[in-house]
């Protein structure tokens, strides 16, 4: 199912299910897909501090990072340990607590609105399927371009699998409770080199850790 959109749709990840498990730190959390399937939702990965896949993106980043959908802030909270300049944006303001709790900054703020140091970030982290914001992979990158300094990175999570696709989905606990309906993609390595490389993002090396598939793109 594919759609143009207008206006990247990112503010409905404030729905109380995704506040509530961050508040909690558990799930279950699902997205839910109109024709019923489900993808569950890592909320207690996101959550722990990072993991041997974490690592090897936390070593990928250079100069000041940007995690763009930052969630709870562990990568946010690592970088500053680390002695990165980092920060986190997000839609959902559990988020931003919970990442400022951490150790992390954070701003509570969709990516497509004004952010600070445009065009400096030296890396742009879009990781935990975040490459879904908006439902408009393409979008997403153009602004990527736009937020990083030149000869940058761009690091992205992909699906393990050859998907491409824009749904409309809603997050829901499994107990009842659900949000509003909104936009997101899913993007395998295949498809997101295709929309990289029509958005001016170069290729720069892949990779797998403990089942997860990491992309790595330069300006």
């Amino acid at each position: 199912m594919t759609a143009q959109l207008t206006e990247p749709a990112t503010r409905t990840w404030q729905a109380d299910p995704y506040a509530d498990a961050l508040r909690t730190g558990q799930g279950p959390l699902y997205l839910r897909r109109r024709d019923g399937w489900l993808l569950p939702l890592e909320v207690e990965r996101w959550c722990a501090e990072p993991d041997a896949a974490d690592d090897t993106l936390l070593a990928r980043c250079t100069g000041p990072v940007l995690d763009v959908g930052c969630g709870p802030g562990r990568l946010v909270a690592a970088l500053a340990r680390l002695g990165h300049t980092a920060l986190g944006v997000d839609v959902t303001p559990e988020a931003v607590t919970r990442t400022v709790r951490a150790g992390g900054s954070a701003l509570c703020r969709s990516v497509f609105d004004p952010l600070p140091r445009e065009g400096d970030w030296g890396t742009v982290l879009l990781i935990d399927g975040n490459i879904g914001i908006g439902g408009d992979p393409a979008t997403l990158l153009r602004r990527a371009i736009e937020l990083t300094t030149p000869g940058g990175s761009l690091l992205v999570e992909v699906a393990d699998s050859d998907v491409d696709e824009r749904v409309e989905v809603h997050v829901e606990d499994g107990n009842g409770g659900r949000g509003a309906s909104f936009w997101w993609a899913r993007l395998g390595a295949r498809a997101l080199g295709t929309a990289a490389q029509a958005t001016g993002w170069k290729p720069y090396g892949s990779w797998q850790a403990t089942g997860r598939h990491f992309v790595h793109l330069t300006r």
